[in-house]
């Protein structure tokens, strides 16, 4: 079996911590009992001294979990805040004090104006001291991944004398690269006396985008928490994303040598609750859980995945909570992808038909960045209408405009194939355009009703128009037309409306 490796989430305070992520107290109990469904190992719930909102949210948190998950306050290696994070958690079943400080030369220097033998002692003190509150005694050693390796251990081996049950272990400017953080913790596993039984923790930044693989790395040389965040929220460019940590482990578990008890079902749930309450928007080629993070648009692709969904995809989208691959229908799609989907929507057509479908669908493609199911059952009734069509429109071209008299050109097959061409004015395009098809075409029937809708959504939507017409006798037909240009949507629909008109005169329909 291999070992487990603690999920620390920390959404509810450094993702909290994303501008414009700020949450209140009952924001945060939603997200917390989405995390106690994901079954994470500890909650770091805020900083209670900060403010008063954050005391109550560790506070409450601390009651909502139970037995859990520990549930964590963050506290500087500062008596008060120590304090003041102990009060937070009194009510707590498993409550963890996080406390601690800057380690490197620019925190030593710039912010703490230290000395390294002051800072060993601030840490031995603080954890020692927060050891009076509770037992679960987490130190980090803020901006390690800096620090100099040395100092930081000496560090370390007094957070651990002092009675930390965790050392945390921060690249926080995410500014190392995977090897070197994997040097740092081997280093501390090497030199430290007692870390054995000591958790060792890394918090991973995103700063050059390596905050996963820096946790990895982590991992692979002994680290046994990981602390991330839902959607990789953080200061600024964010933290180890929780759901990319916990899929990777999941599908490397034999190389690493560990595993998570996440519920990984339960990913793209928390992905957007947190979204959503945080008004933060998943970016669409985000891992795991973007909107594209199971999309395929290349006909390539496409053709791939309809055949063996491995081909193009290492995680199944149902293990994450996704509902199922999808195929995106656009320009760049193939003939098995439209297929597919067309018949998923119930239509079928013969190979000779269905170039013709095809053709159809790449000129829509080509005019909209993507094809939507409404477009396609458009496309495929259009086709079905044109199968039996004693004259089919096959283009028209208007000129019109405020300062222009609207002039239409259309171009007509027939059923015997020959083509005819004719040219109108009218009150309007549409207007135009029916004069020149009512030239072609020698049964008529007066315009009755037009009505205009869009098929999809966007400004470059598919627009169908539904037309009825009365013939001599009273008898109405309808008849039906779309495209992305209104115009040509409705010259279809009259053509269609004409075709039905002239089959029951024939005595076809």
């Amino acid at each position: 079996m291999s070992r487990k490796v603690y999920i620390f989430d920390t959404t509810l305070r450094d993702g909290e911590q994303s501008p414009g992520a700020s949450m209140n107290t009952d924001d945060k109990l939603i997200i917390a009992r989405q995390l106690l469904r994901l079954h994470v190992d500890a909650i770091e719930a805020g900083f209670p001294i900060s403010s008063p909102g954050d005391f109550r949210s560790v506070q409450k948190i601390g009651q909502l979990a139970g037995d859990d998950a520990a549930v964590v306050a963050l506290a500087r290696a500062v008596e008060k805040d120590i304090d003041c994070a102990a009060e937070a958690l009194r009510g707590a079943s498993r409550p963890r004090i996080h406390t601690g400080l800057g380690v490197s030369p620019q925190h030593l220097r710039e912010k703490l104006r230290i000395s390294e033998d002051e800072c060993v002692e601030r840490a031995r003190r603080s954890v020692a001291y927060a050891k009076r509150y509770v037992e679960d005694v987490q130190f980090y050693a803020e901006d390690a991944g800096r620090a100099d390796q040395s100092f930081l251990e000496r560090v370390v081996q007094a957070a651990v004398e002092a009675g930390a049950t965790v050392v945390n272990i921060p690249d926080t400017t995410g500014c190392q690269l995977p090897e070197e953080f994997a040097a740092r913790i081997r280093g501390l596993r090497e030199h430290v006396r007692g870390i054995e039984d000591v958790t060792i923790a890394v918090h991973t930044h995103n700063d050059l985008g390596m905050a996963t693989s820096l946790a990895l790395a982590g991992v692979r040389e002994g680290a046994t928490q990981v602390e991330c965040t839902i959607n990789g929220l953080g200061e600024r460019a964010g933290n180890a994303a929780l759901e990319e940590v916990v899929m990777a482990l999941r599908m490397h578990e034999d190389a690493l040598d560990a595993h998570t008890d996440v519920v990984a079902s339960e990913l793209t749930k928390a992905s957007r609750l947190v979204s959503r309450v945080t008004g933060m928007q998943v970016q669409a080629n985000k891992a795991i859980v973007g909107a594209n993070a199971f999309a395929h648009s290349s006909g390539i692709h496409q053709d791939g995945v309809l055949k063996a969904r491995d081909t193009y995809e290492v995680i199944d989208p149902d293990e994450v909570g996704a509902q199922g691959s999808e195929l995106i229908l656009s320009a760049r799609s193939g003939r098995a992808a439209l297929r597919h989907r067309l018949a998923e929507l119930g239509y079928s057509f013969p190979q000779t038909e269905f170039e013709g479908v095809y053709r159809r669908f790449l000129e829509v493609a080509d005019q909209k960045k993507e094809v939507f199911d409404e477009d396609l059952d458009s496309l495929a009734q259009e086709r079905e209408r044109d199968v039996s069509a004693v004259y089919t429109l096959s283009s028209v071209q208007v000129v019109c405009g405020d300062v222009a008299t609207p002039t239409a050109t259309v171009r007509i097959t027939d059923e015997n194939g020959e083509e005819h061409v004719a040219a109108a004015t009218g009150a309007g395009p549409v207007d135009a355009a029916y004069k020149a098809i009512d030239q072609v075409v020698a049964v008529h029937g007066d315009l009755h009703e037009f009505v205009v809708k869009a098929v999809t959504r966007g400004i470059d939507a598919i627009g169908e128009v539904t037309v009825r017409i009365v013939a001599s006798g009273g008898a109405v037909y309808s008849g039906r037309g779309s495209d992305t240009d209104i115009v040509v949507s409705s010259a279809k629909a009259y053509v269609n409306a004409l075709n039905r008109l002239i089959r029951m005169e024939r005595g076809d329909a």
